[in-house]
Parts: structure tokens; C-alpha cells; sequence
């Protein structure tokens, strides 16, 4: 049986290719705390910012490189916002972004 706590994001991304990827915009990096590069960002209201092209249909993050399912990396990796860092590999909306991205558990690489 698989752990799907345990697989392996980098032969995924389909959360990066399913949802808006959404943040406080002091995560950003104008501010003295912020990491997210500014750059890669939309505003989405005055407080509030998604990644680029998360907010897009159908979405796909900036910073995302690879083919979804199969290889992929996060450009920003270190620095990506806390949207990404508390997104739970196995969790409902993970399983729902793969099966939106015909992605099938078992084809998966476990980590």
C-alpha cells in the first residue's frame, strides 16, 4: 500500500499546474521578511498576491519547470511562499490536482 505522505513531489507537480497559488503579499520579497521574488507575483487584491500564472486557466506557476507527472523542480525553491511549504503532499487536494492531471498514484515515485 502507498504512504501518500511519502511520495515524491519532484515527479509530480500538479499542484502547481491545478490551483492559485495565493499568499499574504509580505511574503513577498519588497519587504525586509519576504523571500518570494516580486517578480513572479500578481496582485490579487490590496493584500493579498497568487503566483503568476496560477491565476491563468488553466494555471501553471512561474516557477514551476518540468513536465507535470513526470520531472519537474521549483525555480524558487528556498524562497517559495508559505502557500507551497504547508501544501501536504497525500493530502485530499493533492490527490484531487493529480487526478485533474490524469496522474495515476501508482505510477508515482515514492521518496
Amino acid at each position: 500500500m502507498i504512504q501518500l505522505s511519502n511520495l515524491d513531489c519532484q515527479s509530480c507537480g500538479a499542484c502547481c499546474a491545478h490551483y492559485r497559488v495565493s499568499f499574504y503579499n509580505g511574503e513577498c520579497d519588497f519587504t525586509e521578511q519576504g523571500r518570494v521574488p516580486t517578480d513572479l507575483v500578481k496582485t490579487v487584491n490590496p493584500f493579498m498576491v497568487c503566483m503568476s500564472g496560477t491565476q491563468l486557466n488553466p494555471p501553471r506557476c512561474v516557477a514551476l519547470n518540468g513536465e507535470v507527472g513526470s520531472s519537474v523542480s521549483c525555480n524558487i525553491y528556498e524562497k517559495r511562499s508559505s502557500a507551497c511549504r504547508n501544501f501536504e503532499a497525500g493530502s485530499e487536494a493533492c490527490f484531487q490536482a493529480r487526478v485533474a492531471h490524469g496522474i495515476n498514484i501508482d505510477d508515482l515515485q515514492i521518496a
